[in-house]
């Protein structure tokens, strides 16, 4: 069974936002790592990028498959985890801790679409 950690946000296309603040910390889940195997790389945004939830905002590859990273939040993107440009396995180590991108998010309202770790972890079960 996948890791899934409370006081988190999820949506249905595997992604996490973590909350500090007015920001959000956007990565995918340690569910979606496992389906997708070995991650080679992560095609990331730039900051002062506009993110727009429920749109694509880059793509994770691995050895398997790419797969499009749809936010879950709208915002500007403030900060990049730039060590997944050289070392993108990070997200098989350890998903969650492993961001992908920091957003200012523009309506903390969005959070309420997305579900809580035990929906989620219900969600992933079916």
């Amino acid at each position: 069974m996948a890791k899934v950690l409370e006081g988190l946000y999820y949506s249905e296309s595997h992604e996490f936002v973590r909350v500090e603040g007015d920001y959000g910390f956007v990565g995918i889940t340690d569910y979606a790592q496992n389906a997708l195997g070995n991650v080679v790389y992560v095609d990331m945004p730039e900051v002062d990028d506009e993110v727009t939830a429920g749109e694509e905002f880059g793509a994770v590859e691995s050895v398997k498959a790419a797969s499009d990273l749809i936010s879950p939040v709208s915002g500007t993107v403030v900060e990049i985890n730039e060590a997944l440009e050289d070392t993108p396995e990070l997200i098989n180590q350890d998903a969650f801790e492993n961001w992908i991108i920091k957003v200012e998010m523009s309506d903390k309202g969005e959070l309420d679409k997305l579900m809580d770790a035990a929906a989620y972890a219900e969600f992933c079960e079916k």
